[in-house]
């Protein structure tokens, strides 16, 4: 009964007390403010809990953590590839939009899948269809797209599903 009336009065306490604090930090600690700042910060909680959305979270954080050492790596190496082929000839160079098929369904793991793409320097996530089955990539060099796609799906996407079990 205590838990339900506290979620239900405070639905997510640390943004609550994230609020109160930048609303003291903006307008001062004066009676007022303070009061303003306690009814705003139970209030909105209150407001847009109906619209939030359930997230997944990482449920192997170590994998996480290899994860973003591995994309770290990746966007070292990539810098200076994208170095090497802006310092050469432009004729060189093969751009390309590539569609990629993506498996991966809950919206945060697509996100940082997405994010990891465009963070890779030449490479870029344009856009996500409609139906969620296709990311559209632009790759400044492409020699092989079936072997882009490969790339993409064993460093990003299949540890990503890994890290977040979908």
């Amino acid at each position: 009964m205590v838990k339900t009336l506290k979620s239900k009065l405070l639905p997510t306490p640390y943004h609550s007390l994230l609020l109160w604090t930048v609303w003291q930090v903006l307008h001062g600690f004066t009676p007022g403010h303070i009061l303003l700042g306690t009814v705003l910060a139970i209030a909105i909680p209150i407001i847009v809990a109906p619209l939030r959305v359930q997230q997944v979270y990482a449920k192997k954080p170590l994998l996480a953590l290899r994860y973003l050492l591995v994309l770290l790596g990746d966007i070292v190496v990539s810098n200076i590839d994208v170095a090497k082929r802006v310092l050469q000839s432009n004729r060189k160079l093969r751009p390309a939009f590539i569609a990629f098929p993506v498996e991966l369904e809950p919206p945060l793991p697509l996100t940082i899948l997405t994010s990891s793409i465009s963070l890779t320097p030449g490479t870029v996530s344009v856009e996500l269809s409609k139906d969620r089955k296709w990311l559209y990539i632009h790759v400044l060099h492409l020699d092989d797209e079936q072997e882009m796609i490969a790339h993409i799906k064993q460093r990003y996407e299949r540890p990503l599903r890994e890290v977040f079990q979908c």
